[in-house]
């Protein structure tokens, strides 16, 4: 499955930050913009396997 998510970027001083306006938390950093999404990207997968675990707390295994 593939899905698309905004990374907007900004650049502070000498770092950028990344974050996604559709997932709330979803932060990135890093000393160029690549970096700064790569980083971002990993926050938002985190984010989406932690919700999909809460999601699935407490279904009987039978059910899955």
């Amino acid at each position: 499955m593939h899905n698309e998510f905004t990374g907007i970027v900004e650049q502070d001083g000498d770092w950028y930050v990344a974050y996604c306006p559709e997932i709330p938390g979803a932060n990135g950093q890093g000393r160029s913009k690549d970096e700064a999404l790569g980083s971002l990207s990993e926050a938002i997968g985190l984010i989406l396997e932690d919700r999909r675990e809460e999601g699935l707390r407490g279904v009987p295994p039978e059910a899955m």
